[in-house]
């Protein structure tokens, strides 16, 4: 059931359609059992929910209560509105100093990380030392690319050496 009628359903029960609208929904309900079960949970909620409604009686009228509580906001805004007394010197030069020398501190950090990765000989990671008399690497560096590539590869397994494969190590 899509939502349009669901809604139309709703505003049947709740009595908000006109004549012609509330045959069409009545009708409807006739015909569908999903239309007939919603409207029967929806009034079955209703009542439910009837039961709760907390009625609450003013002593007074509607507008003299809403009066009475703008004219309390209005004696309380006076004292909010009032402006704070200017502070020392360095109360205002702190409140001026504590941002612009965060923003100096991040400007100074920022700058020393792009100079620290412009310095000439700076890789930007650190060197691969290998220990292993099993393990062998290839290095490539290009200057104008800013590249470094490592190949590591097994000595014992690899097609570059000219040494036979041992007899544990199957050959592709």
């Amino acid at each position: 059931m899509d939502q349009k009628i669901e809604l139309k359903l709703q505003a049947f029960l709740d009595g908000e359609l006109g004549e012609e609208e509330a045959r069409e929904i009545a009708n409807l309900i006739a015909q569908d059992k999903d239309a007939a079960a919603l409207v029967g949970e929806l009034r079955h909620t209703r009542q439910a929910l009837a039961g709760f409604e907390r009625v609450t009686v003013l002593p007074e009228s509607r507008e003299f209560y809403w009066s009475k509580i703008q004219k309390e906001i209005e004696r309380l805004e006076p004292a909010a509105d009032v402006a704070p007394a200017r502070g020392s010197f360095f109360a205002g030069l702190q409140r001026w100093l504590v941002p612009v020398s965060a923003a100096a501190l991040f400007m100074v950090t920022a700058l020393t990380v792009v100079q620290s990765e412009r310095a000439p000989g700076s890789e930007g990671a650190a060197e691969l030392e290998i220990t292993s008399q099993h393990m062998g690497a290839q290095t490539f560096r290009s200057q104008t690319e800013g590249l470094k590539m490592v190949w590591l590869y097994d000595r014992d397994s690899s097609q570059f050496t000219e040494e036979p494969l041992p007899d544990n190590v199957d050959a592709e």
